[in-house]
């Protein structure tokens, strides 16, 4: 049977039968998670005008128009930084998401990774751990032993699970509650 066919009686069939197929795709039989088959995401660092446009239509869309964060746009003082790295993550070749980072403290090694925006459509197919993998990945690279970010609370146990931790209190930006948290880049 095709995902997209119904079995004769519908939707109770498959639930009979043990098989459960969500939102995701992700098929479940006899209780055992299966993966489907999804695009694998690649992270790739902007560095074409193109993609620089692209990485700017994502933040666009997930902090101007859905979370209406920012009145007309989110560029800043940051984007307009000769060291600033843009990050795109791409699945199948679409760009779903990207991310922002940044030398704060370069004799430091001390790193800001900020603007991490996956959009809506694109949340549950994992391009938001590769985007935060990459940025660490690079700041690492080129020197950085501490990364931090500013992060909404709503996605602090996402970081949590990726290594990173909280080292104050939450603090208000721009009407949000957002924990500051950080990741060390170096084993000391």
């Amino acid at each position: 049977m095709l995902r997209d066919q119904q079995p004769p009686n519908g939707p109770a069939d498959i639930e009979a039968a043990g098989i459960v197929v969500n939102s995701s795709h992700a098929v479940r039989v006899a209780g055992e998670p299966v993966e489907a088959h999804r695009e694998q995401v690649v992270c790739v660092e902007a560095r074409t005008e193109e993609q620089h446009v692209m990485h700017h239509r994502i933040r666009h869309a997930v902090f101007v128009e859905e979370q209406a964060i920012f009145p007309g746009s989110d560029i800043d003082e940051h984007d307009a930084r000769e060291d600033v790295v843009r990050v795109l993550a791409l699945e199948g070749g679409r760009p779903v998401g990207a991310v922002r980072l940044y030398p704060v403290d370069e004799h430091n090694g001390l790193w800001k990774g900020d603007r991490l925006a996956v959009l809506a459509d694109c949340r549950t197919n994992g391009a938001g751990a590769p985007l935060v993998r990459f940025a660490v990945a690079h700041a690492r690279a080129h020197g950085g032993r501490r990364m931090i970010a500013h992060i909404q609370v709503a996605n602090v146990r996402f970081f949590e699970r990726l290594g990173w931790s909280a080292y104050c209190d939450t603090e208000q930006y721009l009407g949000l509650t957002h924990q500051p948290m950080e990741i060390a880049l170096i084993d000391f």
